[in-house]
Parts: C-alpha cells; structure tokens; sequence
C-alpha cells in the first residue's frame, strides 16, 4: 500500500495526449452497476492504498481511495468507532473510493447520514490532468464542500478520486433488534410512526411478512424504546448483514433487482411483486422482468425514481431518467472537470 498520485497522473496525461478513454477500477466489487461500459485502458486503483491520517478525537478519518473498507473498518472498531452510513462491501475486495463513487450506503442511510454527508473533503485527477483538492480534513471547513460531494454517485465520470477525508462517529452503546409480523401496507405504516417518535432508531425493513426494527444507542434508551415498540428481540445483528452485503434470499437468482427511491410514506403498490421494504419506506427493492419506462411512471407517482440495480442487460440506460435541466447540470459538470470524456464513458448515462 503506497501513494500511487505520480503514476496516476502520468496515466491520465498519457491518455489525453493519445485521446485514450480510461475505465477507472478499484476493487472492482461494484462493476455490476451501471451500464456496461468499454474504455481503452483501466485505472487500477488497488494498490493507490493506505490510512493517510486518523486522528480518534477529532472524528475525522483521510485515506487513499484504494484503501479496503475492511481496513478502514478494523481500524475505527479498534477505537470504539465506525463509518456511520454502514457502506456495503459486496466483496472483500470494497475499497473507499468505489463507495463514494458509487454512493452506496447500509440500512442506517435515513438516521446516520449517506457516505455524501460524511464526506468532508477530497483530492482528485480531473480530465485536465490537475490534481486537486475540494474541501478539508475538519468539519468546520466547507470550502469546496459541494464540489466533494459531487462525487457522490459520479461513477468515475468525473475524475480519479486519489484521496477521501470524512467524518466518523462513536459505535452506540447497545443495539437490538425487533421483529414484528406484518403486511407490506402496515409495516409502511408504522415505520413511518417509529421513526416520528423513536430517536433510537437506526434500521426498519420489511421482508417476508415481517417488519423489522433495529435500535441502538444508550442502553436506557435502547430498553425503552422496545417496550415501546414491541415485538420479538432478535439476538444478532445477521439479519442487517444480510441486507446490507444483499445477501437475503431475496437478492438470490437471477432476476432483474429494481431500486425505487420515494417517499417513504407512499402508498403500496403492485402488491403481487416480490418487494423489500428498507430506509423506513424511502428505499424499496422490487425483484423481476418489468418495463422500465412503466416503473418510471409509477415511481413519480410516489415522489420519487427507480433504477435497474442489478440486472442481465446493461447496454441500455440502467439509472433513473434525468430531468433536462438536472441532464444540463450533468453535462456542464462533464465539461468543466473532463472535458475530452476520458474517465468512464457511458458507466453511468449513454450521453456521459
């Protein structure tokens, strides 16, 4: 694990002077989101690794983005803490600048935070060879703060993310889980109550029939806030695993997985689909062959969009449709950081 900045900067000043596109990898765990894509040569990432600086008291964490989350894991737990957004890895092989460039965050996205709001700065090779930095490494610095989380769901469009400070917070006291029978309809219903009146939640998700609650913090808190709640405790955290790393059977198979972000009060629908109900309502997994254009329709109905997560045919467009003036600021920001398109063309839309 070195500092690969130098390398990274004379691939990328290789491939303008040459008009090569670069496929930027890091541990490649998500390479099956997005559209599929092709490039002349790959931006390996891996080895560009490595804790730049942990300071425990400040909450603040900088690494190199082929840094494996595993790593930056063990080394916050070592010190009562963690990565609040609870990334999944999908493989052991995760690394820290796949999961910003890929905006991918666990079940306690809606109470601690997305990996953009712990993001507090980051250093980045645009299309122009440069190798700059956006915002800082406390939390009081917010120069260039939007700019950092910019990258957010990128896809690599915009850059070679080499480095990441963010934010990170203490593990809770105590954590339970709660299981509780319900239908899809009701379950909506009350995770919309809990997380009105429960500041102990930090995960509610319907799968199978169930609803599932997930408490943490102190441990008065935590008691109270189950007898509150009711239901049968759980006695691990298995269940939250399997959700997060997608690992629930009902991520099995080869179905298309369809991703809705909406309200997460919106009334159910298609009650004959096979759905999971996550972020209290707002993140909702529907499995199966569906028209794409038709699922748009019905995710505006609820406020929201819907993407293909997961799926056999990714030669198309994969996430969700852009309005034209959030397309326009799209290509505007294409131009500004990579002006020529060498960093993952078409990953994340046709026209990128």
């Amino acid at each position: 694990m070195s500092d690969q900045s130098q390398y990274l900067l004379e691939q990328v000043h290789d491939a303008r002077s040459s008009g090569n596109t670069l496929n930027i990898v890091g541990g490649g765990s998500k390479r099956f989101l997005g559209r599929e894509q092709s490039a002349d040569a790959t931006v390996e990432l891996a080895d560009h690794a490595g804790i730049v600086s942990y300071e425990p008291v400040e909450l603040v964490l900088t690494a190199r983005s082929g840094t494996r989350l595993r790593d930056i894991e063990s080394t916050l737990a070592a010190h009562g803490q963690a990565l609040a957004f609870e990334p999944p890895h999908f493989s052991e092989h995760a690394t820290l600048g796949g999961t910003l460039s890929c905006n991918q965050s666990g079940p306690a996205r809606p109470w601690n935070g997305s990996v953009r709001d712990a993001v507090l700065g980051i250093r980045l090779i645009n299309g122009f060879g440069e190798h700059l930095r956006f915002g800082g490494q406390v939390m009081k610095n917010v120069a260039g703060y939007d700019l950092s989380r910019a990258q957010a769901g990128a896809f690599g469009t915009l850059g070679v993310i080499t480095e990441i400070s963010l934010k990170v917070l203490p593990r809770p006291e105590a954590s339970l889980t709660l299981a509780q029978e319900q239908d899809a309809t009701g379950a909506i219903q009350a995770m919309n109550e809990y997380a009105r009146c429960s500041q102990a939640l930090t995960g509610a998700c319907w799968v199978g029939g169930f609803l599932y609650l997930r408490l943490a913090g102190a441990n008065s808190a935590v008691t109270a806030a189950a007898r509150a709640c009711g239901g049968d405790v759980l006695d691990d955290e298995s269940f939250w695993y399997s959700i997060k790393e997608q690992q629930h059977p009902f991520f099995a198979g080869e179905q298309n997985v369809w991703r809705f972000s909406i309200k997460p009060d919106a009334q159910h629908w298609r009650e004959d689909g096979e759905w999971l109900i996550d972020w209290g309502g707002a993140q909702r997994w529907l499995r199966g062959e569906y028209n794409f254009a038709t699922l748009e329709s019905e995710a505006m109905v609820a406020q929201g969009q819907v993407g293909l997560f997961r799926g056999k045919q990714r030669k198309g467009e994969t996430f969700a449709t852009p309005s034209p003036g959030v397309k326009l600021l799209h290509q505007r920001l294409k131009k500004a950081f990579d002006p020529q398109g060498v960093f993952n063309p078409g990953r994340l839309y046709s026209w990128m």
